[in-house]
């Protein structure tokens, strides 16, 4: 009987930016790692070090990148490659505003409406339906990439795109997915055969 191979793929959030830390939708935004996400940053890539990476995929983002560049300091002749499926909820007007703010302006109803339901699109904005979709297109060009080339991957993703590339992998309902908390240090792992 022929073995048949096992690659991996590793998933985490980027270290905690300014924006984070401030309780602002960042979206789109291109906030900074804060210093506590450059520590977040250095957990994942202690947790990943001994491990075997071949390719690595990073957003658009400065705070996918940063950490992407943290994590691969103990890997050598890693393929980076970027891609926007994975990059952060666009949170549309609400970008760049805090929490506080837009339950201020808009009542606590819309903001539990846009920040935690599933089809309910922020204006100008994503729902998480919509994120599933170009979640989903980069899982299975992914896929088809680990098997072509063999090799484990690690992807410095955005809380929102991982908690849909989990609602995939893992075959969770919306409901569960809406709810979970996105670790900054925590590397969501998943096996590909």
């Amino acid at each position: 009987m022929v073995k048949k191979s096992v690659f991996k793929i590793y998933i985490f959030r980027h270290g905690r930016t300014v924006d984070n830390i401030n309780g602002r939708f960042s979206g789109w935004r291109d906030s900074k790692l804060a210093k506590s996400g450059k520590d977040d940053a250095k957990i994942v890539a202690l947790r990943l070090k001994n491990k075997k990476i071949g390719i690595a995929f990073h957003s658009r983002l400065f705070r996918s990148i940063d950490t992407l560049k943290e994590v691969l300091k103990f890997h050598k002749n890693v393929k980076i490659l970027k891609d926007d499926r994975i990059i952060e909820r666009n949170y549309g007007d609400l970008n760049g505003f805090t929490h506080l703010e837009i339950v201020k302006k808009f009542g606590a109803h819309k903001y539990d409406e846009w920040h935690r339901t599933f089809f309910a699109r922020p204006p100008r904005g994503e729902s998480f339906a919509d994120i599933e979709k170009r979640v989903k297109s980069f899982i299975k060009d992914l896929i088809k990439i680990i098997k072509k080339q063999k090799t484990n991957v690690a992807i410095s993703a955005h809380g929102n795109s991982i908690r849909l590339f989990r609602k995939i992998m893992e075959k969770k309902s919306e409901k569960e997915a809406v709810t979970w908390e996105i670790p900054y240090d925590k590397v969501f792992e998943y096996s590909i055969k």
